[in-house]
């Protein structure tokens, strides 16, 4: 079986990182406009559609059940799909009090793709890839974001065959919101947990 999850010179993932690198090295373009344009592309591939699936989960407790008991199942509730294959599993995982979720691919930049959009570029870095795992709460806080230190911190490695989407904490004083307002709320980067919502 081949798989896509390599970091071979060969392999479209590691093509696309020296591309961006490239770019980025002349000038062309920042990390953060590549970023802001992938934020852009088609809502087929959106952050939006994690967000939508996080304010359902924050506004319905079965439903929420059923995703982290079975996230393609439960996704597939409302039109979206993990993608990647029948093979791929989507493992749902909660943010609470007491842990902090984040995602990392630390082979090349595993992500479900269909419900967070294109990878951004720090995603795919080799700095953000080495160091997530080995010092989470030092990243965590070049992101801004500064768990408690009771808070356990889970890094998840995505690969080949599962993804990982993070279900945010839902922020104090929304109960008044519909899930259209939740949702706006979501960014991509407290989906992959470098950030809270």
């Amino acid at each position: 079986m081949s798989h896509v999850h390599t970091d071979e010179p060969d392999s479209p993932a590691h093509r696309g990182r020296v591309l961006e690198r490239l770019l980025e090295e002349a000038g062309v373009v920042t990390g953060a406009e590549l970023d802001a344009f992938l934020d852009r592309l088609p809502a087929t591939s959106s952050p939006a559609n994690g967000a939508r699936i996080v304010a359902r989960a924050w506004s319905d407790d079965e439903f929420r059940q059923r995703l982290l008991d079975d996230g393609a199942a439960a996704i597939a509730e409302l039109g979206y799909s993990v993608g990647g294959g029948p093979a791929v599993v989507l493992r749902v995982v909660e943010n609470t009090e007491q842990v902090h979720n984040v995602v990392v691919c630390t082979l090349c930049s595993c992500y479900p793709l269909a419900l967070l959009g294109p990878s951004p570029s720090w995603y795919k870095s080799d700095a953000y890839r080495a160091r997530v795992v080995r010092d989470p709460r030092g990243v965590l806080a070049e992101f801004g974001y500064f768990p408690n230190e009771h808070v356990t911190i889970n890094v998840l490695d995505a690969n080949a065959e599962t993804r990982y989407l993070v279900l945010p904490r839902r922020p104090a004083g929304t109960d008044g919101l519909s899930e259209e307002g939740l949702a706006k709320l979501v960014t991509r980067r407290g989906l992959i947990g470098t950030a809270a919502v």
